[in-house]
């Protein structure tokens, strides 16, 4: 959009000028925000697999205009999964960035025992929990045990 300083009768209007360009870069900047949203996907079992889908997962999150937070794809590149400590502080810095997201996004029908986890504290902590399918579509009938 283009703002003139001057009206349509061709004088010049600093205010109408001001208000207008005052609206205009509110616009872009809701244009520009995106939520963090926490990506909740198995990792162990076939993690090569499951690494994947974290990606596709947090691919989908971009694309509907968010900013995904995937720990799984982050804390193994140099952390020990296998190791139990190792485990244990990955786990808790997945934790610290799921307390900087807007959501908490659930991927897929199979709960493994540390999104178990990740989804018991987003609902102590009352996040918002959003239920997803392997391929994408939102589930909204989930046993919330």
């Amino acid at each position: 959009m283009s703002i003139n300083k001057f009206n349509s009768e061709g004088y010049y209007d600093p205010t109408a000028f001001e208000a207008m360009s005052a609206v205009e870069k509110e616009e872009k900047a809701l244009r520009a925000f995106r939520p963090i949203v926490y990506i909740c996907s198995p990792y162990a079992g076939d993690v090569p697999a499951n690494v994947e889908n974290a990606r596709k997962y947090s691919r989908f999150a971009v694309d509907a205009g968010y900013i995904p937070i995937a720990p799984h794809l982050l804390f193994p590149q140099f952390l020990n999964d296998t190791n139990p400590k190792e485990r244990q502080l990955g786990l808790f810095f997945g934790n610290a960035l799921m307390s900087k997201c807007s959501e908490v996004w659930v991927f897929g029908e199979h709960i493994s025992e540390g999104m178990a986890a990740e989804i018991k504290r987003a609902k102590w902590k009352n996040y918002r929990l959003r239920y997803f399918s392997e391929d994408f579509k939102e589930v909204h009938n989930v046993c919330n045990n």
